[in-house]
């Protein structure tokens, strides 16, 4: 794929345009909510503060999904990039917390709707009580996409040298990874079980192991099918890697990152359709982050950017099992994942400003 020459500003022309159509209809939603001016800046501001949270938390995920989309073929690349976006906006940030409120409360989708737009609240409480399984799942799935990216044989370039190098030396070894994480999903469950804590117990360490198996299953599946899929599709086509299989992965990836953020939501309002147009905002400008990274080959110019969204990944996959214990605040959580990312794309610009006064210096020798 060839360097796009496109501005910065130009990928974010669809995100600036949503945002400012978003916060307009949350200005909107807030006069008709309170009929008050405080009261209409008051679901403005949170909105935006919303769009900010989504955008901390998912840095690391519009890298991940560059590293994919760049394998897909580019037909796959623009259903993602235009279906993927009505999925993570409507999909994880409608139909997910009210399907969750289905099966919570073991009602109808339409009764989940009219409990979001008429009791808020309560609809807020049964969302925070479905936390558990929801950070036993989404933690599960991200703990074992970052492993994989570090066992990995192939994996010829390290940034944190010591962990890494040794991570590569056992990466031969077949379902080291899922071991390792069956081993954390086996100490958590016995912290729960043995907790004082009256909100859990060996009731709350069922539900949590379940939930947890339930995430690395849904990852070995994907892989599996989507594996199965790919090799169909070139079979079938003759195309490189990373059709359906890959898009597959991709939808359930930004599944698993945005449980925090849905969740996390809810800290700030109670609103359903508030928390849908902030979280819709962020996930607009994660989405341009994407094509941007893809289109201007960014990750193949800084070389440690990809290593710092994967250690991003697996500490949010170990605060999503901590959150089963205790509540972290959101702002740690983004701003921990924002920090490695900002640290490896430092050491990239070092790495390359080293290597280019290499060449400089091999230059002048040579000339010599």
């Amino acid at each position: 794929m060839t360097t796009s020459t496109k501005s910065t500003l130009t990928y974010f022309k669809w995100a600036f345009i949503v945002t400012v159509v978003g916060l307009l209809l949350g200005g909107y939603l807030g006069w008709q909510m309170t009929g008050t001016v405080s009261g209409t800046a008051t679901i403005f501001f949170i909105c935006a503060v919303l769009a900010v949270l989504e955008i901390s938390l998912s840095f690391d995920n519009a890298i991940v999904n560059a590293n994919k989309l760049k394998e897909m073929t580019p037909e796959w690349q623009h259903r993602f990039l235009t279906w993927g976006i009505l999925i993570a906006v409507f999909g994880m940030r409608i139909v997910f917390p009210l399907l969750i409120v289905v099966v919570a409360a073991n009602v109808g989708p339409w009764t989940a709707m009219v409990m979001a737009a008429t009791e808020p609240d309560r609809y807020a409480q049964i969302m925070k009580d479905a936390h558990l399984p929801i950070a036993a799942f989404g933690g599960t799935f991200l703990m074992m996409v970052g492993l994989s990216f570090f066992f990995d044989h192939e994996k010829d370039i390290h940034w944190v040298r010591w962990v890494e190098e040794k991570i590569a030396t056992y990466s031969s070894i077949k379902g080291i990874e899922i071991a390792f994480v069956l081993v954390i999903m086996l100490v958590f469950s016995r912290i729960i079980a043995n907790s004082d804590d009256p909100a859990l117990g060996p009731e709350a360490a069922n539900v949590f192991f379940s939930a947890a198996i339930w995430g690395l299953l849904t990852f070995l599946l994907v892989e599996v099918l989507g594996g199965i899929l790919d090799r169909s599709q070139q079979m079938l086509e003759g195309a490189a890697k990373g059709g359906f299989g890959a898009f597959l992965y991709l939808e359930v990836l930004d599944a698993s990152f945005s449980f925090d953020g849905v969740i996390g939501a809810f800290a700030l309002t109670s609103n359903l359709f508030i928390i849908a147009i902030g979280l819709g905002i962020g996930a607009m400008y994660v989405r341009s982050m994407t094509i941007m990274l893809v289109e201007k080959g960014t990750l193949a110019e800084y070389r440690y950017l990809e290593h710092g969204a994967f250690y991003a990944i697996l500490i949010l996959s170990v605060i999503m099992y901590v959150q089963s214990l205790f509540h972290i605040p959101e702002v740690i959580t983004g701003l921990g994942g924002a920090t490695l990312i900002g640290i490896s794309l430092w050491s990239s610009i070092r790495y390359n400003k080293r290597e280019r006064a290499n060449e400089i210096e091999a230059g002048h020798a040579a000339k010599v």
